[in-house]
């Protein structure tokens, strides 16, 4: 006869099925999970993966730099190899095992059409050095790109260099200086303001920049105090970097009066594009009064975070930037592509260059591959989806969890504190690593940092409703457990994981981040 668990699956009635018989295992091994050691922890140090013949005579041209010492990795076989790094993936979760709910990051599905279009010969294969005239359907899709781009914003003119999200802002803001360099103001506005709630990436590009931040409070509701604001707009100050959807989930309803203010004081508006996934489709940034705001491609328009390498952070700029913006861009001659590539003619004003080349070629054919396959529609529905799904997982939760800003909807995520484990001996940590054990990935902890003990989960729109009630009863029976006083459950997780709770601590102020071979090995670290 067999019982059924709390998912409702059915379980044998053995002695594995009792929560309390928990033994360690005799390998290491967690049933098809391997115990798998550092690559320079296993053996094969006297052999080679590959068999090739001893030259007849010592062709190199390196002179005195030929390698005098072991190289330091031990020689694997095929199979050897693969087996490794298949056995290290299995150690982490991924958006492809399962819903991904950390907040303001967006970790949404990467359909495989994009990577499909990403490989084709012609984009994966080019070098930036190539003629021109032999890359014009690279240019052509860089191009509606970026009429896409701007069209998404209502902005006339869009930078598509910058390679992620920081980058994009340190792009802004210096398009922002230029323009009060232009008219002479640059020495007096030496200010940016930026509201407590902002990533944490605002300031710190903006002192990057050589501005100094000045911080804008919030309200109760979570939302800029305008009052606040305006009485620190003034002729010091550069611009204000908000962002919107802001970090709490919440719409900014007084965007246009914050732009109305900024622009009567001869700032400009530099708006964190992180959360357009909650709006794209719904609302156009230039029609708010934005000056410039960066994309991340990744959140918005599903290419993968990093992609391998460098990601890509767009930035769109109103009719007063547009001038400043870096070069290259692509123009279309009528004739053919060319990218105008010096701060010369129509370049004159550009504030310079933010890399060597034209930007990842990967992620932009990612991206207009996902706003090709969706459609105006279907990039519509892609924030209502978004939306809808945050705000069923905040609808699901509350009489459990105490919600940051209970009162209205809440955009693309919803932000819980942690009033509801008062008296539970329960932090945020402790309930996140729970969530490790019942095989979910834990929502963004301790942010934004105007939340107590925030739990910030973003769904996004990719998720189906059954994959959302499946986190969601996970959730609640974790809250269930805390509640009741199942203390060491939490006090005690990860129990499943392949590594057990580590001194986070000691990990951060005193990281070991290279391996050390063994006193007397010959291995190199």
């Amino acid at each position: 006869m067999s019982t059924m668990n709390t998912v409702g699956r059915p379980t044998a009635p053995n002695a594995a099925s009792d929560a309390s018989y928990k033994p360690a295992t005799l390998t290491g091994g967690r049933g098809l999970l391997q115990d798998e050691p550092l690559i320079f922890e296993g053996e094969g140090w006297g052999k080679t993966g590959v068999d090739l013949p001893k030259p007849a005579s010592n062709g190199s041209d390196l002179g005195d730099l030929v390698r005098k010492d072991p190289i330091g990795l031990p020689g694997l076989s095929e199979p050897e190899a693969m087996r490794h790094y298949v056995r290290l993936s299995q150690k982490n979760h991924a958006i492809d095992l399962a819903l991904y709910p950390l907040g303001s990051c967006t970790m949404k599905h990467n359909p495989r059409l994009n990577e499909k279009m990403a490989r084709l010969p012609g984009f994966s294969d080019i070098h930036p050095l190539q003629p021109q005239s032999t890359v014009q359907g690279a240019l052509e899709l860089m191009d509606q790109l970026a009429h896409w781009l701007t069209t998404l914003t209502g902005m006339p003119a869009v930078a598509l260099s910058p390679k992620a999200g920081a980058h994009g802002e340190l792009c802004g803001l210096m398009a922002i200086r230029a323009a009060h360099e232009a008219k002479g103001e640059h020495e007096q506005r030496r200010k940016v303001l930026v509201p407590t709630s902002a990533h944490g990436t605002n300031p710190a590009t903006a002192a990057f920049v050589g501005y100094s931040v000045v911080e804008v409070a919030q309200t109760d509701d979570g939302r800029v105090d305008v009052a606040d604001l305006a009485s620190k707009l003034g002729p010091d100050v550069a611009a204000i970097m908000v962002t919107n959807p802001n970090t709490c989930g919440l719409f900014e309803r007084d965007i246009l009066e914050i732009s109305r203010l900024t622009h009567e004081a001869g700032a400009y508006f530099y708006c964190d594009g992180a959360n357009f996934n909650a709006i794209v489709g719904r609302v156009r940034p230039g029609d708010l009064g934005v000056d410039a705001m960066h994309i991340n491609l990744h959140k918005t328009f599903s290419t993968p975070h990093g992609g391998g390498g460098p990601g890509a952070g767009p930035v769109v700029l109103s009719e007063a930037l547009a001038p400043f913006a870096p070069a290259p861009w692509v123009v279309n001659t009528g004739d053919g592509y060319k990218l105008v590539e010096r701060e010369e003619d129509e370049a004159e004003q550009a504030f310079g260059r933010l890399c060597a080349f034209q930007g990842q070629m990967g992620m932009y054919v990612r991206a207009l591959s996902y706003m090709m396959s969706h459609g105006s529609d279907g990039l519509r529905q892609v924030a209502e989806d978004a939306v809808l799904n945050a705000n069923y997982i905040k609808a699901r939760l509350e009489d459990l969890m105490s919600p940051a800003f209970p009162e209205g909807p809440c955009m693309h995520e919803a932000l819980f504190d942690d009033e509801w484990l008062k008296g539970t001996d329960i932090t945020t940590l402790d309930f996140a690593k729970a969530m490790i054990d019942e095989g979910f990935h834990p929502m963004t902890m301790y942010f934004p940092l105007v939340v107590h003990g925030a739990m910030l989960i973003e769904p996004t729109e990719t998720e189906s409703k059954a994959e959302l009630d499946r986190f969601i009863e996970a959730m609640r029976l974790l809250a269930g457990a805390a509640k009741a006083g199942d203390v060491e459950r939490f006090k005690g997780a990860p129990f499943h994981a392949p590594l057990r709770r580590l001194d986070e601590t000691r990990a951060a102020r005193s990281p070991r981040l290279r391996w050390a071979a063994p006193e007397g090995s010959n291995r190199a670290g």
